[in-house]
């Protein structure tokens, strides 16, 4: 098959695109800067942004599926999340669907669904409640898709973690140094996905016709718990650690002063009250047995397996 991949640079994308060549596929990519790695593996590289539409018609011209893997998870204000979220998405759809391909994935995040309460988690046709400026600009985004015009499908990933994973790494240095935070009261209710699971999860809402047009959640079954996320990170770097509690109303004060400060010094942070209101939300959990029953996908990996994979990984590349 021939497949065209945005942000196959990042951790998300890299995992994908290491799916399609094990399964064969050929594979064309955009890239913003010369990509040696993803040239190593035989991808077709197109230099470009998400802006420039000769370089998204170069990307997709002959491709069968479109996978939209690229976004921004930091920005410096809302519209900024919107030129890259809503307005980039629009502009591969649009460029996708000029060229005709079979199937265009839109990688969405859990951010859309929203928080939920413990044990109750949502399947798709609950109506989004995002609670951040990153959760509403994908689902502006998932509204562009849907009206561009392309045959599509939708795919909402919570927390992803695994082998190159920078978002996750904190922790784990952190668990080597003997310190575990605990947000809040720690109970918070979780769902994550292991990288190559989800890649998994995408080649299947890609081939499968039923999910034409559709929405889906890719999560691992088990929710998990705040606590006992950072008791699996300890125990895959082999340490006993020392649990930090962070009460609520700190946490709320340093994230909000965190982004004040990154706006006033020009620069980009994940860590601002929206961060802040996502780390003490009741639950991040939701249902995607719906992937299941249209494209047979599982999650395979359990999260002290995919945790301790993790780990392994750090260490040989030498980041813990």
């Amino acid at each position: 098959m021939r497949v065209a991949v945005t942000g196959a640079t990042g951790f998300v994308g890299g995992h994908l695109v290491a799916a399609l060549r094990d399964r064969g596929d050929a594979v064309r990519a955009l890239a913003r800067a010369p990509a040696p790695g993803l040239a190593a593996q035989g991808v077709e590289v197109v230099r470009g942004t998400l802006d420039d539409a000769a370089a998204l018609a170069r990307l997709v011209e002959g491709a069968e599926v479109v996978h939209h893997v690229a976004g921004a998870i930091a920005a410096r204000s809302e519209a900024d999340f919107l030129r890259v979220n809503r307005d980039g998405t629009a502009r591969v759809a649009a460029a996708a669907r000029a060229a005709g391909v079979r199937r265009f994935v839109y990688v969405s995040s859990v951010a859309v669904t929203g928080p939920t309460r413990e044990g109750a988690p949502p399947d798709e046709s609950a109506p989004p409640r995002p609670i951040s400026a990153y959760g509403r600009s994908k689902q502006a985004g998932e509204q562009a898709t849907a009206s561009s015009g392309v045959p599509f499908t939708i795919v909402r990933p919570p927390a992803v973690y695994g082998p190159r994973d920078k978002a996750m790494l904190f922790f784990f240095r952190l668990a080597r140094r003997g310190l575990a935070p605990v947000f809040g009261s720690g109970r918070q209710q979780l769902q994550v996905v292991f990288a190559a699971d989800l890649a998994r999860a995408l080649l299947a809402a890609a081939s499968a016709p039923t999910a034409e047009g559709r929405i889906y959640h890719a999560a691992h079954p088990v929710a998990t718990s705040q606590r006992a996320l950072g008791e699996a990170i300890a125990s895959a770097v082999g340490r006993r650690v020392m649990r930090v509690r962070v009460p609520g109303l700190a946490l709320r004060s340093l994230l909000t002063l965190s982004g004040l400060a990154a706006r006033v010094a020009g620069r980009v942070t994940p860590l601002d009250r929206d961060r802040a209101r996502s780390l003490l939300a009741p639950a991040w959990i939701c249902s995607s047995d719906a992937l299941a029953r249209d494209a047979g996908w599982r999650a395979a990996v359990d999260l002290r397996a995919g945790i301790e994979e993790t780990a392994r990984w750090y260490l040989a590349a030498g980041w813990l």
